[in-house]
Parts: structure tokens; sequence; C-alpha cells
């Protein structure tokens, strides 16, 4: 029995674009004649532009054009519609086999890039490209000026009535960052020094010493008391590009510089239109991979510019704003400095608001308009990940025209799910706000690096990776670049050339069952590009309270988060059947209001939510008092705004914004309501909330959990529900009420098949009963046909009859070795030495006796891997994830019959026990063995 007719009668509760016109022939549908499109029959046979991306990373440019051809042959069969073209430095402790290192942009690399662009259109295949090599982008070529700049901060405690004398040379070389990516040369320049008592009674800004410095000496009589002594020290080219291939290695490029930028974008673009012509003609963007600057916070026209838009000098906090900094520009958490009283540590604070509204200003209008005027210029488009230190996690994804997030492989996916936090989660907290941005701006691809495994390379199944691409889904993501394909020639020593990754290759065990995935993803990836999320909540996170508290945080890996729930709250609202969007106080100051709905660029919000927030700044009260007076649902959680981020103004504005929300609560009472705060169960809190203050969900679960979540959408008129339980053990039984419209009958829209099936219906024909096994997702599309082929249900019943005693194993290592086993009782396997190391595929076999015609499945219980079934000789079908149920009802016969089960593993725990193979090692010495084989029990149902 095939999986098409597995997901046809699949499991029922018994209770109760982005696209080109021109590009590689791939139309959007909806472009062509303005005509009707029928989204059910382009669904069945996805667009290449809705099918699974890989980064491909060019191990080292070690590079080869046969090759090249190869495994561009290896990524069309396997279902890949695309390749972001990426250079990286090679992997260590690894053999080249022979193969020489080229230099990015050299004329040989670019006939191999002339190689794979032409290779790719010929195959119908898409191709994106990094710009440079690693990250952040930049190279050995660099001049100063045009390198990454820091400014920071050293403080020596000074006792009062002593003399100093202290080398200049001796202060710099104090002044080193543990970042992560060293630079070899980074200059030093120290361009303030002061000195300040360490408990002022008021703010002072100190004496400034730099002046005095002599013969590279400073030399200093402190007065009476306990002093501190400030330097500013600006770094240059203090970090170097992350992994980057040989000829785009070496310092940063400085992204506060737009002239540094545009001297870099275009020498690149010169290179391959000088080889290729028109990149658009083989490009289809342009990509900028994550920007982890490590601090970079300058350059020297910055306190011109921030004196220019905030209407004051930066210079005189400047030694306060700044802060000590390690690995990946995180502050270091230490005391250190004078000690100002609350107040004034309070003005500082503020400064340093403005100072980063600076710069976020300044990395927008230099680096990220420029980069989006290259790419238009050159006929491409623009692919970012616009998040991280010096960006707005909303509003610098709205200008790019394929905004990107990340969603990573942990082991905790899938087996844990935690109240709060991030543990249990693939996608990062960046997901939701790029994915909010996009959507605000009207774009329509959400990209995602997806499948990020650092964690447990080799050790993910496709069930993992399904689950961590459902969450992904869920988070707004409806396109994925998978992290990643390595370029590896057969000719390397297994398991090849590692970069990074889930280990997406043809030497991989389950390989052959990859395209699976990847026809399900583009089905599911089709309808979400084509559809409009739904929400009608907006939710304005407290970044400036956890700016202000915290500082600005490393996204995706933020240290702290304000409130706890912070990251979780978005989650809690799907998990109750809601929807919601993230904004941004410019989004509110730029919307207009009436009839109770919030309205921005087409989207329409009838509630905001704010939690905890403390800080608003005038503008953006004035306009939510204004939603407020036109009905709409003002929110407070625990706490009401009631101060200004304004520096200026000696806190007048504080004033005013205290006294607008006092008079918004007591002139609207029913619409402007202080909820409490979350207390233990946030989807039970949320859930609470939703009910009593009357915001509609889009479709109402009878119960909630914690793995159980959906997406709605619109595909046109029909509205769209993708559910999925994501647990990797846990079965949910739920019943589902649709809030659509009377006339409108629910379809299932088969993601790995391509085929559709009504889905029978209760009480009103919106009540819908699901039965989710374990990594098991759903696709409703409601729509006003009625009649069709039944999706029918297996009724599972508590009573079944197992499978009980010996098992005859066939082991066929992909090594080469072949064995075989006599298991007493289905088990773990790797809780046997013998198959502990096992990777490849294990028959397991059984002979049996039947004494009833009334058996209908046969439910394989645990299985750790991917699964085929045959009985009496003929092929049942495939599971490769979920519940390995089978229906065998015209298969088995009274008497004796014969089971047979193909099983393939992970590839990982063989990796792990090559003790000798570096590269194996590397990846997986710090990892525990995982689970593998037929666990059970099998039961007859």
């Amino acid at each position: 029995m095939e999986r098409r007719n597995f997901l046809k009668t699949g499991i029922l509760a018994s209770s109760g674009a982005f696209f080109i016109d021109s590009f590689l022939g791939c139309v959007n549908p909806r472009l062509k004649n303005n005509q009707q499109i029928d989204y059910f029959e382009v669904f069945q046979s996805p667009p290449v532009d809705s099918r699974l991306f890989v980064r491909w990373w060019w191990n080292g440019n070690r590079l080869d054009k046969k090759e090249i051809l190869r495994e561009l042959d290896v990524m069309k069969e396997a279902g890949i519609g695309g390749v972001e073209i990426n250079p990286i430095a090679f992997p260590g402790d690894t053999d080249p086999v022979g193969y020489e290192a080229l230099t990015i942009f050299d004329g040989e690399w670019l006939d191999m890039l002339k190689t794979a662009l032409e290779g790719a259109k010929q195959r119908g295949m898409i191709c994106d490209m990094i710009v440079g090599s690693g990250w952040p982008f930049g190279g050995e070529f660099l001049k100063k000026d045009d390198q990454s700049q820091m400014v920071t901060i050293e403080t020596i405690d000074l006792k009062g009535g002593d003399n100093y004398r202290f080398k200049v040379s001796g202060l710099l070389e104090k002044v080193n960052p543990d970042v992560h990516s060293k630079n070899k040369e980074v200059y030093k320049d120290l361009i303030m020094v002061r000195l300040l008592p360490k408990e002022p009674g008021k703010f002072t800004e100190g004496k400034e010493l730099i002046h005095t410095i002599k013969n590279g000496i400073l030399e200093l009589q402190v007065p009476n008391g306990n002093h501190v002594l400030y330097y500013v020290v600006k770094l240059t080219g203090y970090m170097a590009v992350i992994n980057g291939a040989p000829g785009a290695a070496g310092p940063v490029l400085n992204h506060y510089s737009r002239e540094a930028t545009e001297n870099y974008l275009d020498r690149i673009s010169g290179f391959i239109s000088g080889k290729v012509g028109d990149m658009g003609n083989y490009l289809r963007a342009m990509f900028c991979d994550s920007m982890e600057l490590e601090g970079a916070n300058w350059n020297d026209d910055l306190p011109i510019e921030f004196e220019k838009r905030r209407g004051y000098s930066l210079v005189p906090y400047l030694p306060f704003v700044l802060k000590k900094v390690g690995h990946m520009g995180n502050p270091l958490d230490e005391e250190y400095g004078t000690k100002f009283s609350e107040d004034v540590i309070d003005r500082i604070k503020r400064v340093d608001l403005d100072y980063y509204q600076t710069r976020i200003e300044l990395f927008k209008e230099r680096f990220i308009d420029t980069f989006n005027e290259w790419c238009h210029r050159n006929n491409v488009k623009s692919r970012m990940q616009a998040y991280g230190r010096g960006m707005h996690p909303v509003e610098a994804s709205m200008g790019i025209d394929i905004p990107e997030c990340e969603t990573w492989a942990f082991k905790d996916v899938g087996r844990e799910y935690p109240d709060t936090g991030l543990r249990g989660r693939g996608p990062r907290m960046c997901n939701k706000y790029v994915a909010s941005g996009a959507v605000l701006a009207g774009k329509k691809i959400v990209s995602c690096e997806e499948v990020t495994n650092t964690a447990m390379a080799f050790m993910a199944t496709l069930e993992n990776i399904k689950i961590i691409g459902d969450q992904s889904n869920i988070s707004g993501v409806n396109h994925s670049i998978l992290h990643g394909f390595n370029y590896s020639p057969p000719a390397a020593k297994f398991p090849g050339w590692i970069r990074y990754g889930a280990y997406f290759n043809e030497r991989n065990t389950w390989w052959p069952y990859f395209k699976k995935w990847a026809g399900y993803k583009a089905r599911i990836s089709y309808v979400l590009q084509n559809a409009v999320p739904q929400a009608n909540v907006a939710i304005l996170q407290p970044l400036i309270d956890l700016w202000l508290k915290h500082g600005p945080q490393r996204d995706p890996f933020p240290q702290k988060w304000y409130p706890d729930y912070q990251h979780n709250l978005w989650e809690a609202i799907n998990q109750n059947g809601g929807g919601c969007d993230v904004v941004s106080e410019n989004i509110i100051k730029n919307s207009t209001f009436e009839d109770g709905r919030m309205k921005y660029n087409g989207r329409s919000y009838s509630s905001i939510l704010l939690p905890e927030i403390e800080t608003l700044d005038l503008a953006t009260t004035t306009a939510i008092v204004a939603f407020a007076k036109t009905g709409g649902k003002v929110i407070f959680i625990g706490k009401v705004p009631f101060k200004s981020p304004a520096f200026k103004g000696n806190g007048t504005e504080d004033a005013k914004v205290k006294q607008m929300i006092d008079k918004l609560q007591k002139d609207h009472p029913v619409n402007v309501i202080r909820y409490p705060v979350p207390d233990g169960d946030l989807i039970k809190w949320y859930g609470k909330l939703q009910e009593e203050l009357g915001l509609g969900p889009y479709v109402r679960f009878n119960k909630t959990h914690n793995y159980l979540s959906q997406a709605s959408y619109k595909l046109g008129k029909n509205p769209v529900f993708f559910i999925a339980n994501t647990s990797l053990s846990e079965h949910i039984s739920v019943t589902a009420e649709f809030m659509v419209e009377d006339n409108l009958h629910p379809w299932v829209w088969d993601p790995e098949t391509g085929e559709k099936y009504i889905y029978p219906t209760k009480g009103n024909g919106k009540v819908l009963g699901l039965e989710l096994p374990r990594a098991t997702s759903i696709l409703i599309v409601f729509e006003k046909q009625s009649e069709g082929e039944v999706y029918s249900a297996i009724k599972l019943k508590p009573e079944a009859d197992r499978v009980e005693g010996t098992w005859q194993l066939q082991l066929n290592h992909i090594n080469g070795e072949k064995t075989s086993l006599e298991l007493e009782a289905l088990t773990d396997l790797v809780k046997n030495e013998n198959t502990r190391n096992f990777a490849g595929q294990v028959i397991y076999e059984k002979s049996i006796t039947i004494d009833s015609a009334n058996y209908e499945y046969i439910d394989l219980g645990d299985v750790q891997g991917v699964s085929e079934l045959s009985v009496n000789g003929e092929l049942i079908g495939e599971r490769w994830y979920g519940a390995h149920i089978y229906n065998v009802k015209d298969a088995l016969k009274v008497g004796g019959n014969k089971l047979s089960i193909k099983l393939t593993t992970i590839a990982g725990n063989y990796v792990k026990g090559l003790k000798d193979n570096k590269v194996a090692q590397n990846w997986t010495k710090h990892q525990d063995y995982y689970p593998m084989g037929i666990i059970g029990p099998v039961r007859f149902i």
C-alpha cells in the first residue's frame, strides 16, 4: 500500500512568491493574463521557486567543473529547486585529496562560477549567491578606512592624592576584547581620556586629559578622593570574516560607511558581470548572511550625525554609554567605573538609547539601503538576514526583497517544550519579527536558513527535520534554504568535506527518502507563499524597555529578554487558534484607525497587546489613544506605560505619557484593559485572556497542548489552516471548530502526494475531530466544493494484539559489511554492543500465524528511522515520520504470514564510532548516541 493511500485513510478522531516572470520559465500563475489561478492544480506539481533551496558550501574553493555539475544533478534528482552558492573556508582536519584552493573572483574561480550558473540554468534550477564569503563579509584587500570600527572603553580605579604615569601603548594593549573571530592586524587609536570622581553627586563628564599626553606618556596627579580614569579606544579592523574563503577572508567591512559598502559591492558585481554579463540572467538574488558584527558601533562621523539627528552632543556622555565587550560583542557582566545616582543612570540610559537609534538609522541608510540599491542596479533581488545589534528586528526586514530568518536543529526539539524560553524550539526568536516585517511590507516570501545543525550533525532523522521545518512554517516561514549541501567530491574520505549541516548528502543513509520531505515542503511552501497570513492581534514588544534595562541583544541568540515570555507570547496566540503580527512604534504611528481597527498596508488589527511596557514615546501614545477612541482594544499586560524614552525635555514628556495613559484607562474602561501577567502556564493564560476579552480565534481547539500549534491563512477567498504536532513521542487528539463561512467545506490537501480529500465534519459542518500522531501535520483548505473522495478514518482501538517473540535481522552496513542477528525481543539497537555503531539498512523478518481475518492494520510502535513493510512478499508502503501504521487487511491471510520490515537508520552512530577519523570525531565526540531501530511494540489492530 503506497503512502498516498495511507494518507487518504488517515487518522481521524473517533471521539469527537516572489516569482520572476522570465526566470527559467518559472512563472507565477497569478501573473499570467490576470487569469483566475487554480491553486490546487499548481499545488500538485509546485514550481521551482517553491521547492527547497540549499546553501551550497564551496569548501575552501577547491573546485572542479565536472564535480560542480555532478552535484547539481544530485540535488536536482533529490527535489531541490535552487542553490545558494556559498564559498567558505575549508573545514579543519580534512584531506583536500589533491584539489587546489582557488582565490575567489580570480579567473579560474570565475570559470567555476560560470559553470555553476550555466549548469543550474540548464537544469531548471535557481541560483542565489552570497556576497563575498563567510559572514559578515569583508576581505584581505580592504583599506583601513573601509574596515569595521568599534569604540569601547577601559577603566582604571585611582587613589586620591597619588601620582600616576601610564604609557599609551600599555593602555591600548589592555583593550583587547575577546571577540570570536579576531583579525590578525588591529589598529588602535586613543580618542578620549577622562578623569572623574568614583562617586560624584551629580552628572559630570569629567576632566579631559588626552591633550596632556606627551611622547606617548600620560602623567596625572589625582585630586583627593577615589577617582576613575576612563579612556575610549577606537578599534579598526578588529574582526575577521568568520570562515572566509581565500580572497574574501581578513578584516570585516565597515557597514556604517556607505562609501566602503558601495566600493565593496561594486567590486563584486564588476567581477561577476565581467564574466557572465547581466547578473539577473543567472541569479535570482544576492545574499547577505548573519550580522554578527561583534560590537561594531562606529564611523568617524557618528558624533556629527548624532547631534544632527538627536539635537544634542553625544561627546559628554560617550564614555558612559560605551560598554566593555567580549564574545560576539556581548557586554561583560562586571561592575566597573563611576557609581552615578539612579537619576543620572536613567539619563545616561536615555542617551544610550539615542546612540543606538542613531546607529540603527545609519546602518539602514548606509548598508541595507546601499545593498538593496546595488542589487536592483544589477537586476537581482536582495536577500538578507536583517537582524542583530544595529538593526530593528521588525523594520530592518521590511525593505529587503527576500527577508530571511533562521531555524535550528537541536536535540531538544520535539522532546522538550518548556513554558517559556527557546528550548524545544527550532525557530529562533528573530523568525516572528522577520515574518511580521515581511507581511507588513507586503512581501510574499519569508525565507529561512533552515535546519542549521551544529549540535546533532549526522544524528538527525528525516522525522527530526520534518518537525523542525513544521515549526518553522508555524513561525511564518514559507521558503526554506537548507543549511546546507557540502561541496564534497566522491574521492573525499567518508563522511566527506563537512563544513556544517544535517548531512544533506548522497552518502547519508536516508538520502534516498529525502525527496519525500522535499516534495512535502515544496507543496507547503507553494500554498503559504500564495496565501495571506491571518492576524487580528498586534503585539508591540517592549524593545525600548529591553534596551534600556539590558542593552541591545545579539539576535537570534539574546543573552537576556524582557519580560521572560517575550518570545513566547506569539506562540501562545497561535496555540490557542489565533494569529498575530509583531509591530513597531513606527508602524503604529503610521497606521490609520477606524471602526475599532488599526490598519497598515493591508493589515488590520482589532486588538493590540503591550506586554509589560513601561516606556512609550509621546507620538506612539497619541496613536494608541486614537486607536482606542475608535473602539480598538488596547491590552496592557501587567504594567501600563508611565514614561517616555526622551532625553531632552527634563522629563516633561514622561509626565505627558503618564497623564495620557491614565486618562485613556479612565475614559475607555471597556476596551482599554490592564490584564494580569502570566503566572505559570502561558498557553492556558492566553486562552483565558482570549476568552475573557473576546479576541476571536480562527480555530478553537477543545484543549491545547504544548506541541500543538497552527497558522491560519487566506488563499484567495479560501481559509487555510496548517496544523502540526511537533512532538517526537506524543499523540494528540483534539476537536477543532473552524471560524469560517457556512457555505465552505474542509478539504485535506495532502502535501506528500498532491491529492486532496474532503474531511468528514461534525455538528454544523465546521467541527472536525483530529488525531495527530507524533510529528504529524495536516493542511486543511475550506472550499465551496462539497463532494469528493472522502478522507476516511482509522478507528484506533485500545485493544490490540502484540507480535511477540524472536526476530531475525539482516544488517547491511553502509561500509559494505553484512551480518545477521537474532533478537529475542525488539529493542533500541544502540543498547546492543554489536549494533551500537551501525548505519545502513536492517531487515527485520518474522513468520507469524494469523487465526482471524478481522485485522486491518499493523502498528510498528516506536520506530527510529525510515520503515518499509512487506507482507508475504508484497510491499505495503513506507513511513519516514509519525505513526508507522500500515493497512494490511488485503495482504494478511488466515494461517502463515511472513513480515519483512526494512529499517533505514541514521548515519550518526556509525560516524561517532570512527575513532580514528578526525572529521567524524570533531562533530560527534561530544554527542550522545541516538536511538535507532524498531523498538515497538508491534501490534495488529
